[in-house]
C-alpha cells in the first residue's frame, strides 16, 4: 500500500482495544486520518477519549489491535524491531506533560542522551547539544541539573532534547500541563517556530480548546476513542 508524498503520517482504521476481564475498552476505536508534512494539528478531547493512546501508536510506542499507521510512507507494524527502534530515535521527538528529565544528569547530559542512544558519533554530538539549547534559549545552563531549573525552563530542555535527533515529526503530550498560562504559551511559540522554520510536523494532545485554535492549523476531536470532527486548517 503506498502513500502520497506529503503525508507525514495516515492512519487507517487504527483501533486500540485493550481487554479487562470480561470488559473491551475501545481506548482508540477506527481512526482514520492524514497529516500532511509541516503540519500542526492538535488532537483534543475530555480525559479518557484516547488522545494519549493515539500519540503512543503514531509515535511507535504501542502497536495498532488492527488498522494501519503510516510515517512518510512506510507502515509502522511492517517494521522490525529495528527498524521501529530507529523510527523512535531519529524520525520521531516527543515531549510530554513531565518533563522526564534524569536527575542526576546535567542539562548538557539529558540532552545528549539520545544522539548516544543512535549512536551518533562523538565528535559530532557537543555541537548538536549546543545547536538544540541554543534553539531553545538555554546554552548559558549546561551544567545545571534539572533541579536548578524552573518549570519552563525544564520544559525548554525536554524540547532541546526532543530536537537534537533532528526529527521530521514532534510528538507532544500536553506539553503545557505542568506550566503557568505564560509559560505554556513561551513553550508553544517554541513548538511554532520549530514547525514554521524546519518544516516540522507537529502533533499536539492538549485539552485546552484556546490553545489549539491559536497554534493549530487543524484540530481533531477525539471522543470515546472515535474521531467526532475534524476541524478546519485555519
Amino acid at each position: 500500500m503506498t502513500e502520497t508524498p506529503q503525508a507525514a503520517l495516515r492512519t487507517a482504521e487504527v483501533a486500540r482495544h485493550y481487554q479487562m476481564g470480561d470488559a473491551t475498552i475501545r481506548a482508540v476505536d477506527g481512526v482514520s486520518l492524514e497529516i500532511a508534512a509541516g503540519e500542526f494539528v492538535a488532537l483534543l478531547g475530555s480525559s479518557g477519549s484516547g488522545k494519549s493512546t493515539l500519540l503512543n501508536l503514531l509515535a511507535g510506542l504501542d502497536r495498532p489491535s488492527s488498522g494501519a499507521i503510516f510515517a512518510h510512507g512506510r507502515n509502522l507494524s511492517e517494521m522490525s524491531g529495528d527498524e521501529l527502534a530507529k523510527y523512535r530515535s531519529l524520525t520521531v521527538g516527543m515531549v510530554f506533560q513531565s518533563f522526564n528529565l534524569l536527575p542526576r544528569m546535567t542539562l548538557e547530559e539529558n540532552v545528549e542522551l539520545p544522539l548516544r542512544l543512535a549512536e551518533v558519533d562523538r565528535n559530532v554530538r557537543s555541537s548538536r547539544v549546543r545547536e538544540a539549547l541554543e534553539r531553545v534559549g538555554l546554552s548559558a545552563r549546561l551544567t545545571h541539573r534539572p533541579s536548578e531549573l524552573s518549570g519552563g525552563e525544564q520544559q525548554r530542555a525536554s524540547l532541546a532534547r526532543a530536537l537534537v535527533n533532528r526529527p521530521t515529526i514532534l510528538l507532544a503530550d500536553e506539553p503545557t500541563g505542568n506550566l503557568d498560562s505564560r509559560t505554556g504559551e513561551e513553550i508553544l511559540n517554541f513548538i511554532q517556530q520549530f514547525n514554521r522554520e524546519l518544516g516540522m510536523s507537529v502533533v499536539m494532545v492538549t485539552h485546552e480548546a484556546r490553545l489549539a485554535e491559536r497554534y493549530a492549523g487543524r484540530r481533531f476531536y477525539l471522543r470515546d476513542g472515535k474521531l467526532s470532527l475534524n476541524g478546519d486548517a485555519q
